[in-house]
């Protein structure tokens, strides 16, 4: 389970790290960009042996991190976005992840539980990166679609892992808060994949000019 969701964390740094370098103009470096991060993603290497099994604590640290970043990012999104689909997103991100946090945060206290994040956890260093990206990213075409492209794969690590965190969780209502949050990840995952079809589809035609 551990090694897992070490994977989910290194995945969402590489995504931040391929943001950041989406600020250039040039297309082709930024998708070569995104191929070194995804390469450095797959190379890196495994966890330890016999890892320590995530605890109810590790769990709530983990989900209370996911939904602060994703809240932070769709905070700057929803006043820097200039198409209104990604400004709309970044508001409903903005207002579901900080429910979801509460909702977290609320269970830990009534469990008695402190949140302690697992060793080797990057998540909190990664989203501050990422909010750091999105607040030197100029407005325009090129904000939005670096914001919905992480967004994508965000969303689909956070599924993952609160799918583990699903299975590794002790406490009943622990388990039933993630089995609860799981299809508005889902569907937020989703939204986020029509809008990034939608704003590859506005700059397909641009693409596809002839210079005069």
């Amino acid at each position: 389970m551990t090694t897992r969701l070490t994977r989910v964390l290194v995945a969402f740094g590489a995504c931040a790290l391929w943001a950041a370098c989406s600020k250039g103009d040039n297309k082709a470096d930024s998708a070569a960009a995104a191929d070194s991060a995804a390469k450095a993603a797959a190379a890196a290497p495994p966890a330890a042996p016999a890892p320590a099994p995530l605890t109810d604590a590790n769990i709530a640290a983990i989900l209370d991190e996911a939904n602060a970043a994703d809240s932070a990012a769709g905070n700057i999104a929803s006043t820097k976005g200039t198409h209104a689909d990604v400004k709309a997103f970044g508001r409903d991100m903005m207002r579901d992840h900080h429910a979801l946090r509460k909702a977290g945060q609320d269970l830990a206290k009534k469990l008695n539980l402190t949140p302690a994040a697992p060793s080797g956890d990057t998540l909190q260093s990664s989203a501050q990166n990422w909010q750091t990206t999105l607040n030197s990213l100029p407005k325009g075409a090129a904000f939005d679609t670096a914001y919905i492209n992480h967004e994508v794969v965000m969303h689909q690590a956070v599924i993952a892992t609160a799918q583990t965190a699903q299975s590794a969780a002790q406490d009943t209502s622990l388990k039933a808060l993630i089995t609860k949050a799981l299809p508005n990840l889902q569907a937020h995952l989703k939204h986020a994949q029509e809008i990034q079809g939608k704003l590859s589809g506005a700059a397909a035609p641009d693409s596809g000019k002839k210079k005069k």
